[in-house]
């Protein structure tokens, strides 16, 4: 007998250690940015109860976002009212565009020196340390720019040698279990969707956060090698298939939920905006190629 939407669901929510700060960020960047950037804090609390995260703890979180720079808050009569930060919003933009826009593959590879990196850096830039105040780095369109000396870096040993050299720099072994896991958690979900057994419109809005939250937690870390440089059974692509995927299925009902019960400043949060179509419109594109 298959398992109830629901029912996946809630294994999902089970499984998960959800940290306040962090879903409320996935809440604003996913939903609230692109309609507007504000959000009663009613909602709020509401949106993160059926999560599991309680109303002392989004309130606690909140005025810990705020202290760090990350939330701005306005208070319009009795309610509040918050937003992302300038800083915190330019920092899901770069986030928004690996996980909503047309996946970029690595141009290759670049040498950079820089003398003491601070690691968050090192981690946040995708480098690989080849030696002190030397590291690797993939070459993106529009990477994280750091100070030093940036050298190109042409390959021309076999893949396999590169693949092999890459496993030395880069935890890929973490990287791949997160994305097997996100696989195993979601594919029931996906299934479910698939085959005529859609969550409900509030349930979507959850699943939906959820999706994105953890799929946004390995994204982010991954250095996003060239393909040369992966072993052969790489899950990102699977993973990226599977996000997409149930992203695109679920948000028909989470945006009409959201358009119905959401709260932005003196009027609900509109159904959909250009930046949401836009998000949509360039999954499908990525589904077909």
């Amino acid at each position: 007998m298959a398992v109830p939407p629901p029912q996946i669901l809630s294994q999902i929510q089970e499984s998960l250690a959800l940290r306040a700060p962090a879903m409320i960020v996935t809440i604003y960047g996913d939903i609230v940015v692109p309609r507007g950037g504000e959000l009663w804090m009613g909602t709020l609390v509401e949106i993160c109860g059926c999560l599991g995260i309680s109303e002392t703890l989004v309130r606690t979180a909140v005025s810990r976002l705020v202290a760090a720079g990350q939330l701005v808050g306005e208070r319009d009569g009795r309610r509040s009212y918050y937003r992302l930060a300038p800083g915190a919003r330019t920092e899901f933009a770069t986030a928004a565009r690996l996980l909503y826009g047309p996946r970029a593959e690595a141009n290759g590879f670049l040498i950079h020196h820089a003398p003491g990196l601070p690691e968050e850096v090192v981690r946040r830039a995708g480098l690989g340390r080849m030696g002190p105040d030397l590291y690797l780095r993939p070459r993106h369109q529009g990477g994280i720019k750091l100070s030093g000396l940036t050298f190109g870096a042409e390959v021309e040993a076999d893949g396999q040698a590169l693949a092999a050299y890459a496993a030395t720099l880069w935890d890929l072994a973490a990287f791949d279990t997160d994305y097997r896991a996100m696989i195993e958690l979601f594919s029931p979900l996906l299934d479910a969707q698939e085959t005529g057994m859609p969550l409900s419109a509030a349930d979507a809005v959850v699943a939906r956060l959820l999706l994105v939250q953890v799929y946004r937690a390995v994204l982010l870390r991954d250095p996003r090698l060239p393909a040369a440089a992966l072993p052969v059974d790489w899950p990102g692509p699977a993973a990226r298939q599977l996000f997409a995927r149930l992203y695109r299925s679920l948000s028909p009902m989470a945006d009409s939920h959201i358009g119905a019960t959401f709260i932005g400043r003196d009027e609900p949060l509109p159904v959909e905006t250009e930046e949401t179509r836009a998000r949509l419109h360039a999954l499908a594109s990525e589904l077909a190629s």
